[in-house]
């Protein structure tokens, strides 16, 4: 089990409440975005596009964009012929095809928003008027739109060089599964289509890039990206460039929810197009852009066994996962971020230990799809939760009681596929979520009301989400590489803090929460300490801010960081009162000799000696200084928890009206309860989305009709209800401090708990619900199909 810090301090800021220091700076439009960033001579581009889902490129004339007056330049693959392929495959995933393309279509368009060519100019207005003139003639081809028929031996490929559509099939399992469902007295059976869905970040992506032509040349790049150093680790070989000719500066992020931690044809097209042009560029995306030609998520053919016995203990599991992948492997993570997921983490918070699943991801021509909120956990945890449901109701069980009777333990516990859990409170947060609803009198109350000729509901979804992305929790998700962060912490000659990470904070309260971690370490007011990252040059290396991983990988870094400069700050305090190291104590940025009242000295006083003081410091301080790095990488962590949903439908529209969202969360011990409170609250809304509103929609013809945000809904305030938002604290047996992530939870969890909702408010109809998002046409036509069976009958 962790070790408890029983060093003395004031006062303790991991776990209060501390409001975030970011905020007076960005909620006063202080914030610098990357487009704020402006460059002596820059150009601004826009990017022509494909309006086919699928076609031949078989000519472009430029000529009337570039003599339109303000248009600088038109470039077209064959200008950037001198770029590498951008390759996607291991070694960030094992069992996936290698799928490359380059930046710009060369003969052919994959998907609606393909890029084709980018037309530089002085405005970002010319540059839209210069990309409306360029002339591409294309020979429109059929599109391969469906998953599962583009699985078929006779469909037409959507890459050729491959010579197949399917660029990964999985299978896994563990026990006797076919025993197992052989010898089962019940098999529930479940198809469900988790739909197509996106991020739509308040600032959509954008690159802004410079090329110095000097040693070689240099490429300075700002993006708006997740992940700073691995974004430069991806570009630099596709430019043709060592790392080290690589800056990339990621400033403020409005927002990225998974998006932006994707390797994106724009992020290598702009820095390539500022060498050529010899001018900086910058590029911003618009909405269409970013909902055509970003990453989508979640379109997944889910198949769902459970095999049961008649007492209602479910003994197997068998899962069989299809995504739409979309015309391209995206980079780094590759479709299997979807499929995997949810294939690996079947069993979730049940102890079923005869369990397997398969998985295929075939190309179509639609966007790639890429890491989201939550990415193929949402589509797994709506499978199987409904399916649990389902089997509740063909058992006559109830639904909370029959988890209840499936559920592991408290302890730690290793899973069929060899996950190792570090320990939570899988079976007390159902029941806390139980409570929350009322449930034991939610049954009178839904008779009542249907008499009354309403309509509720009430649905629950356990959950456990994998966090702290590291070697350890990477390898049992299924990307066998080695992942771990590092910090830098450093006490300046006056006594302030400076602290570099390689993980990057586009909303999560970073500067806050790392401060408090550093403070409490040091022994340093909170508002001494600066935290600082964002850029590969001034940052230490890190893999950045996603999957739930910067509380547990930044606290273990910062700590072990702080904690070396801690140590050499209180022998050189010693030094300076003439006391043993083990009787100093550093409170409030002041030493002090265990209880000897006013024998103190200030940290500025110890910083200067620590600088300064020639041979009197210690050997390591005199190497060192006051400057640590350390890396971090721990076990498995899973935060675990449960969503519960109240909903009443209305029958005659179809409209469905979420009354009441409880979110329980057990995310370990928590850094600081408001930010925890509000990352739950954000991924409930965005799962909210998920379940009702969010759909990217393609026609037959493959042209895409969701390309603003009236045509792609998500929800706002008057679709999310004052959330009941629950804690639990089971600190983690494996992370430094007990710590866990929580930046994913509510999206995993929430979707499943509507659904199930939904479902059991129209019960009475026989309505199975199998799909997401559950929308008013969707539910009307579900009834009229209940109602005709039942006419039939």
């Amino acid at each position: 089990m962790t070790i408890e810090d029983t060093r003395p301090r004031s006062a303790r800021y991991v776990g209060r409440s501390v409001q975030r220091v970011e905020d007076p700076r960005l909620l006063s439009g202080q914030g610098r975005y990357v487009d704020d960033i402006t460059l002596p001579g820059m150009l601004h581009a826009a990017f022509v596009r494909s309006p086919h889902a699928r076609a031949r490129i078989l000519n472009i004339d430029a000529s009337d964009a570039l003599a339109l007056d303000g248009v600088v330049a038109v470039y077209t693959a064959a200008d950037l012929a001198w770029l590498n392929p951008m390759v996607a495959t291991g070694p960030m995933r094992d069992g996936i095809l290698a799928h490359s393309r380059t930046p710009l279509a060369t003969d052919v368009v994959r998907h609606v928003g393909d890029p084709v060519a980018v037309v530089l100019a002085r405005s970002p207005y010319l540059a839209e008027d210069g990309r409306d003139l360029v002339d591409v003639e294309y020979e429109p081809l059929e599109p391969v739109l469906d998953p599962l028929a583009a699985l078929e031996p006779d469909s037409p490929l959507v890459d050729e060089a491959l010579g197949t559509n399917n660029i990964s099939h999985l299978e896994e399992s563990a026990g006797d599964v076919e025993r197992a469902f052989a010898e089962a007295d019940h098999v529930t059976r479940l198809r469900f289509h988790s739909g197509r869905s996106t991020a739509a970040p308040i600032e959509c992506r954008g690159v802004v890039a410079k090329y110095e032509d000097r040693a070689g040349g240099r490429y300075t790049i700002w993006a708006s990206t997740q992940m700073p150093h691995l974004l430069r680790m991806f570009v630099a070989p596709v430019l043709g460039v060592p790392e080290g000719r690589v800056t990339i500066s990621s400033p403020d992020v409005g927002g990225a929810f998974g998006l932006k931690c994707t390797v994106f044809p724009e992020d290598v097209v702009i820095p390539a197009v500022a060498k050529l042009s010899g001018r900086p560029v910058k590029w911003i995306e618009d909405r269409w852009e970013n909902l055509a030609a970003g990453v989508h998520s979640k379109d997944m053919i889910c198949t769902m066994e459970i095999a049961a016995k008649a007492d209602g203990t479910m003994t197997a599991f068998r899962g069989h996962f299809v995504t739409d992948s979309g015309a391209f492997s995206s980079i780094p993570f590759t479709p299997l971020v979807d499929s995997q997921c949810a294939g690996i983490y079947l069993t979730s918070c049940y102890d079923v230990r005869d369990v397997a699943y398969s998985v295929d991801n075939p190309l179509t021509n639609k966007c790639q799809i890429g890491a989201v909120r939550g990415v193929g956990w949402v589509p797994g945890q709506l499978a199987r939760e409904v399916a649990i449901d389902q089997l509740a109701r063909e058992l006559g069980k109830d639904p909370v009681e029959l988890r209840l009777q499936n559920m592991i333990g408290p302890d730690v516990y290793t899973t069929a596929f060899g996950q190792t859990y570090d320990g939570g409170s899988y079976a007390e947060a159902l029941e806390k979520a139980r409570d929350a609803v009322d449930y034991a009198s939610f049954r009178e109350r839904q008779a009542k009301a249907r008499e009354e000729g309403r309509y509720i509901g009430v649905g629950f979804s356990p959950f456990v989400e994998p966090t702290g992305w590291a070697t350890a929790s990477a390898a049992a998700g299924g990307l066998p590489n080695g992942y771990y962060d590092t910090a830098s912490v450093t006490v300046e000659p006056d006594g302030s803090v400076t602290v570099t990470t390689g993980l990057h904070s586009h909303g999560q309260g970073h500067e806050t929460t790392l401060a408090q971690v550093t403070a409490d370490e040091l022994g340093v007011p909170m508002e001494s300490v600066r935290v600082v990252f964002g850029d590969t040059d001034s940052s230490v290396f890190g893999m950045g801010t996603y999957a739930s991983r910067s509380a547990v990988l930044g606290f273990g870094s910062i700590r072990e960081s702080a904690g070396q400069v801690r140590d050499r700050l209180l022998r050189l305090a010693a030094i300076l009162l003439e006391a043993d190291p083990g009787d100093v104590e550093l409170v409030d940025g002041v030493a002090g000799v265990k209880g000897v009242p006013g024998k103190t000295v200030p940290l500025q006083q110890i910083a200067l000696f620590g600088y300064f003081g020639g041979t009197a410091r210690p050997e390591d301080v005199q190497r060192d200084a006051l400057t640590a790095t350390s890396g971090y990488s721990p076990g498995e962590t899973y935060a675990n928890g449960c969503a519960a949903a109240v909903v009443e439908v209305d029958v005659e529209t179809g409209l469905v009206e979420v009354e009441q969202l409880v979110a329980v969360e057990d995310c370990g011990v928590q850094l600081n309860p408001t930010i925890v409170k509000g990352q739950v609250a954000g991924a409930i809304a965005n799962g909210i989305g998920v379940a009702l509103l969010e759909d990217l929609v393609y026609e037959d013809n493959g042209e895409f009709v969701s390309g603003s945000l009236l045509h792609y809904l998500y929800p706002s305030t008057t679709e999310v209800p004052e959330l009941d938002l629950l804690t639990i604290e089971t600190p983690s047996a494996v992370s430094v401090g007990g710590v866990k992530g929580v930046g994913e939870a509510g999206t995993i969890s929430a979707p499943a708990a509507i659904v199930n909702a939904i479902a059991d408010a129209l019960s009475p109809f026989g309505v199975v619900i199998d799909r997401t998002p559950v929308t008013p046409e969707y539910l009307r036509r579900k009834l009229r199909d209940a109602e005709r069976t039942r006419e039939a009958s």
